[in-house]
């Protein structure tokens, strides 16, 4: 069931377009990664979808069901990139508030505000000040108080910043934990390889454009270059083949790309013939960064919105 619908948002600022027809759907229990460049419309979408901002055409849908910000808001939980949180409160006091302003009573919000303290082992930070914290410890907070709710849709704008490998995986498994137990996540970030490992499902936008929809695999698929390595036991002598061409060659390592036409087993059979003792064989597809770069490269980090014309 599809727990979120995007149909042809558009939302302008003057003449200007921050974002121009996107539609998406988001499964229940996926986890969604919403990727582009600095000023390419994330952070206009995002709004959008919390209610923040109404779109000037196109509609939102929530739980097959036009989107209400008054009640809908509640099933949602956002962590922004910029800290949200009261810096002269006490975190305990806070994320009780908070959890309050999404429909808990204070009862069932302090109950479940200890149960994830003693998850994350912060327990002895109840009494601090949010100034008092680290950038990591306000993260984790600030994480917290985004699901403790449990809402049905929760957006993390890079939610990794400031944290150290052991906490990025403790926030890293909340989310595989959270999504299997059927809430859908849209995951925000620049870092590539972070997407890679967590996401299901992509979607990349440009200048208020989408420019790019599909699972994680499809998209890798979409843009290999039928680049394969072979290791071999000894050291590859004169390799020539119309089957396909060698790229580079590294001790007994090779990259070679197939000709259009030819097929991985074109190559394996030529290599056997010539009686090399095959080690590897495995096809080179390319990360979502280099796929990212190579679609974004002519764009500028900081970019002007396209101006509408008459």
């Amino acid at each position: 069931m599809n727990i979120l619908e995007v149909r042809n948002l558009r939302k302008y600022y003057a003449t200007q377009k921050a974002v121009d027809d996107i539609s998406f759907t988001l499964n229940a229990g996926s986890i969604f990664g919403l990727l582009g460049p600095n000023g390419a419309g994330k952070t206009t979408l995002i709004r959008m979808i919390t209610g923040i901002f109404y779109p000037d055409e196109g509609e939102i849908l929530f739980n097959g069901r036009k989107f209400n910000p008054q009640t809908d808001i509640l099933q949602t939980g956002y962590m922004p990139e910029e800290r949200g949180l009261y810096k002269k409160m006490k975190i305990g006091e806070q994320a009780i508030y908070l959890a309050q302003l999404k429909g808990m009573s204070k009862a069932d919000a302090t109950a479940k505000v200890k149960e994830w303290f003693i998850r994350f082992e912060m327990q002895t930070w109840w009494n601090k000040k949010v100034e008092d914290l680290s950038k990591g410890m306000q993260q984790k907070l600030q994480f917290v108080t985004t699901v403790l709710h449990e809402p049905k849709l929760i957006i993390l704008d890079e939610p990794f910043s400031g944290l150290d490998p052991v906490n990025a995986n403790l926030i890293k498994d909340e989310i595989y934990r959270l999504a299997k137990n059927g809430a859908s996540i849209i995951f925000s970030t620049h870092r590539m390889e972070q997407v890679e490992e967590i996401c299901d499902h992509i979607i990349l936008v440009n200048k208020g454009q989408k420019i790019l929809d599909g699972t994680v695999k499809q998209v890798k698929q979409q843009f290999k270059e039928h680049l394969f390595r072979i290791s071999l036991e000894e050291k590859a002598a004169a390799v020539s083949s119309p089957a396909f061409d060698v790229i580079s060659t590294q001790e007994n390592d090779l990259i070679v790309k197939i000709h259009e036409g030819n097929k991985p087993n074109d190559v394996l059979q030529y290599f056997l013939q010539q009686q090399h003792s095959i080690v590897a064989f495995q096809e080179i597809l390319p990360s979502l960064n280099e796929i990212f770069i190579r679609l974004v490269e002519n764009t500028p980090l900081a970019r002007q919105f396209e101006k509408i014309t008459a």
